[in-house]
């Protein structure tokens, strides 16, 4: 196999998350909720160490139920402390987003510590294998169920944005909000735990914030927003792996600098178009 053949599945991987993440990414900046994925995907790691401590084999069927166990938890705790706009918001959201992650990453130390190849498992939630990813059966099952996660969201867009980018407005409909809050982290929790063994927390993260922030740089209006954002990840995510393959460079790493390198030219362009 060459180079570039060896570097197709990490491409199609990519769009695939790319597609997902930096709509949902959306969201996260509209909500203020930066860092909910990597609370999230600390529960995901700390459900799935979990079952090895039953001794259930990682990566298998039962790992992940058990990831996605903690992640409907941590779902739920997010739907919770949600803190409505007409309401004195006395803690943030991010403050109980950050102690969960805190206390998630505390718990996985200590399960780890307990059972074998825990260590390697806390590595790979980190760094995860983009470059060793195959097509069968892991990027087809990242895109049948993003596929399937795409049409529920399509299918609630309108609850959905309206939340997040007109709480008050879902509010004086006497939505509730926190029923859909955790249906709508729900299914963040699962696009999140079947992204981080793919891609690891830094590219998720990479992947999620940074497209939504370059189309927050220019403009407001929502189609606009995920065309800008689906646009720039794709393109960051494709330099990436392009400069990888030339320099011969790790690809994680490099995708991510990549993704800081787009947002600061964006930021230089909005800043001209300004003045």
């Amino acid at each position: 196999m060459t180079g570039f053949q060896l570097m197709i599945p990490p491409f199609v991987a990519c769009m695939v998350l790319v597609a997902m993440l930096s709509y949902l990414g959306l969201h996260v900046i509209a909500r203020e909720v930066i860092f909910v994925d990597l609370s999230l995907a600390q529960m995901a790691a700390l459900g799935g160490l979990s079952a090895l401590l039953i001794h259930v084999e990682a990566d298998s069927n039962w790992a992940y139920a058990f990831a996605l166990l903690a992640t409907a938890v941590g779902a739920l705790l997010f739907a919770l402390t949600r803190t409505s706009r007409r309401e004195e918001q006395r803690v943030p959201q991010e403050a109980f987003i950050g102690i969960v992650y805190v206390v998630a990453s505390a718990a996985a130390v200590l399960i780890a510590n307990r059972v074998p190849g825990g260590g390697e498992a806390i590595e790979k939630t980190l760094t995860g294998s983009i470059l060793w990813v195959n097509f069968k059966p892991t990027i087809l099952k990242l895109a049948a169920v993003y596929a399937a996660l795409g049409v529920f969201h399509y299918a609630l867009r309108h609850r959905f944005l309206t939340i997040s980018f007109h709480p008050e407005e879902a509010e004086r409909l006497g939505w509730k909000i926190r029923w859909w809050d955790f249906l709508f982290y729900l299914s963040f929790g699962v696009v999140i735990t079947l992204a981080v063994p793919v891609a690891g927390v830094l590219m998720v993260f990479s992947f999620l914030v940074v497209p939504a922030v370059i189309a927050f740089l220019f403009t407001r209006d929502m189609r606009r927003l995920a065309y800008i954002s689906w646009g720039s990840g794709a393109l960051a995510s494709l330099l990436g792996l392009w400069v990888s393959y030339k320099a011969d460079l790790p690809t994680g790493p490099l995708i991510v600098c990549m993704y800081g390198l787009l947002l600061a030219l964006a930021w230089v362009v909005r800043r001209v178009k300004a003045a």
